[in-house]
C-alpha cells in the first residue's frame, strides 16, 4: 500500500508544506523513543524512557518543535481564511471546514481505541496496563483540542491583525505572562492551563506575521540578532527565572518559554527558507511532503495506539518466546532504537495510507451565513469538540471516556451542520446513493446550510 499525492495549490507556500511534513516525522520519533518497555518483579512496564533524565533537558531545546508547528499553522491559516473571505465565505464557513478537517479523523480513532480497550478487557489484560496504555495514547491528543480551540479564534484574530498588528500580538503576549507571574506567585498549578489559550495564539499570531511578509524586509544580520537574542532571553529565563531548562516540561502546562523558542524557531526558518523551498519542489521530496501533509491529522493521531499495539506485541513475545527486552536506556535498547523507530515507521505508513480517506475526502464548504444562530451553532460545535478532548485527557482513554467523547465529537460536528442536509443535498444525496448502486461514484457533497 502506498501514498498517492495530489496536486498541489498554486498557492500553497512549499517551504511550509516541507517543514510541516518534517515536524510530524520529528513527533512521531520522538514519542516513539520515549516508549520504555521493561520485565520487572511486579511484571510488565511500560513508561516514559527518557522521563527525568538530566542529559536529556538540552537535547528538547533542538526537539521541542511544538512552536513551529503553531507558527506554520498560523501560517496556513491566515492564508486559508483570507482566500475563503476574498470567495465570499463567512467566519462560520471557515470554523466548519477546520472542524471537519480535525474532527472527523479523530472519530474514526476514537471508535478504534474504544474497540481496542474494550477487547483487552475482555481478553483478561490487567487493568493497570490497560490504564497506563489509555493514558499514554491520549497525551499528544492536547494538541487537537488546542488547535480546534486555535483555529476558531483565527477570523477574529487575522482581523485584528490587520488592524493593529503590534498591539494584538503584545496583548497575547502579555496575557501569558500574567498567567505565569498568577501561576508562580500562588503556587496554583492549575492556573497555568490558562496559557494553553493564550501562549499558543501569541505563537500562532506571529504565524500571521510571516504570511503577511512582515519578516521580508529584515535582513539576515537582523534575523540572526532576533534569533541569538530569543536564545540569549531563554537561557536566562531558565537559569535564573522559574521555568524549567526542560522545554517539554515547559508544554505542560504552556509557559512564556514557548513563545521565546518559537521565535526563535521563526528566524531560523525565514533564513532557510529560500533552500526548503528549492528542496521540497524535488519530485520525489514532494511527493512525499503532498502524501504526509494530506495526512497529516491522520498520522498525529495513530502514530501513539500504533506504538502501543507494537509495544503490545513485544511483551506477547517475550511472555510466549521469551524475546527479550533490554532495560530502558541501557546498552542494548540504543542499539536496538533504529530498528524500533523502523518499526514504527513501517506499521504508521499504512494505517495512515488506509485511514487517511477520512481526512482526505474533500467537502467543498457552502455558505452558512452570518446569522446569529449560526454563530451559536459554530460556537457550541467548537466548545463540543474542545471538550471531548479535555474528556480524554482527564480520563485517560478510558473505555467510559472514549464512549462520552465520541458522543460529543458527533455532537460537535451536528452542531456545526456537518452531518445536516438541506432539501437540495438530500436530493444529491439519493443521486448519490443511486449512483453506488449503478456503479457510478458519487460527487463529494458540500457542508449544508445552518438556517
Amino acid at each position: 500500500m502506498t501514498f498517492s499525492a495530489g496536486a498541489t495549490s498554486p498557492h500553497r507556500d512549499r517551504s511550509i508544506d516541507l517543514v510541516r511534513a518534517v515536524l510530524l516525522v520529528i513527533v512521531v520519533g520522538l514519542h516513539s523513543m520515549m516508549v520504555g518497555i521493561s520485565v520487572g518483579p511486579s511484571g510488565f512496564a511500560l513508561g516514559n524512557a527518557l522521563e527525568h533524565q538530566d542529559w536529556f533537558a538540552p537535547v528538547t531545546w533542538v526537539l521541542q518543535v511544538m512552536p513551529l508547528f503553531f507558527l506554520v499553522g498560523g501560517f496556513s491559516s491566515h492564508t486559508q481564511w483570507t482566500r475563503m473571505r476574498e470567495r465570499g465565505h463567512s467566519a462560520s464557513d471557515y470554523v466548519v471546514s477546520r472542524l471537519h478537517r480535525l474532527l472527523v479523523p479523530a472519530v474514526v480513532v476514537i471508535v478504534a481505541v474504544a474497540i481496542g480497550l474494550a477487547a483487552m478487557t475482555a481478553l483478561g489484560v490487567p487493568a493497570d496496563l490497560i490504564a497506563v496504555a489509555g493514558f499514554r495514547i491520549s497525551q499528544p491528543l492536547w494538541f487537537l483540542g488546542v488547535y480546534v480551540l486555535c483555529s476558531a479564534f483565527v477570523p477574529v484574530l487575522v482581523a485584528a491583525h490587520g488592524k493593529r498588528p503590534v498591539l494584538t500580538l503584545a496583548s497575547l503576549i502579555a496575557a501569558a505572562v500574567a498567567v505565569d507571574v498568577l501561576r508562580f506567585g500562588t503556587g496554583i498549578e492549575g492556573i497555568g492551563f490558562l496559557n494553553l489559550v493564550f501562549v499558543w495564539l501569541a505563537v500562532q499570531q506571529l504565524g500571521f506575521w510571516l504570511a503577511d511578509g512582515r519578516f521580508d524586509a529584515l535582513s539576515m544580520r537582523s534575523r540572526v540578532s532576533i534569533m541569538a537574542g530569543s536564545l540569549l532571553g531563554l537561557l536566562l529565563l531558565t537559569m535564573l527565572g522559574p521555568y524549567s531548562v526542560d522545554m517539554l516540561n515547559n508544554l505542560n502546562p504552556p509557559t512564556i518559554c514557548l513563545i521565546v523558542l518559537g521565535a526563535a524557531q521563526l528566524m531560523l526558518f525565514t533564513l532557510l527558507r529560500d533552500r526548503l523551498r528549492l528542496a521540497a519542489e524535488r519530485p520525489r521530496i514532494g511527493a512525499v511532503v503532498d502524501a504526509l501533509g494530506a495526512r497529516s491529522m491522520t498520522v498525529y493521531l495513530w502514530h501513539m495506539p500504533v506504538i502501543i499495539v507494537l509495544a503490545a506485541g513485544l511483551l506477547v513475545l517475550n511472555a510466549v518466546v521469551h524475546l527479550p527486552l533490554p532495560e530502558p536506556l541501557s546498552a542494548g535498547w540504543w542499539a536496538t532504537r533504529p530498528i524500533w523507530l523502523l518499526a514504527v515507521g513501517i506499521a504508521v505508513l499504512p494505517v495512515a495510507a488506509c485511514l487517511g480517506r477520512f481526512e482526505m475526502r474533500k467537502v467543498a464548504p457552502s455558505s452558512l451565513g452570518t446569522s446569529p444562530r449560526v454563530r451559536v451553532r459554530v460556537a457550541f460545535a467548537v466548545v463540543a469538540g474542545a471538550g471531548a478532548v479535555l474528556v480524554l485527557l482527564v480520563t485517560g482513554i478510558s473505555l467510559a471516556g472514549a464512549v462520552m467523547a465520541l458522543g460529543m465529537f458527533v455532537a460537535a460536528l451536528a452542531l456545526a451542520g456537518v452531518l445536516e442536509r438541506t432539501a437540495q443535498q438530500e436530493s444529491g444525496l439519493v443521486s448519490g446513493l443511486l449512483s453506488v448502486r449503478s456503479g457510478r461514484r458519487p460527487a463529494t457533497q458540500g457542508f449544508p446550510r445552518l438556517r
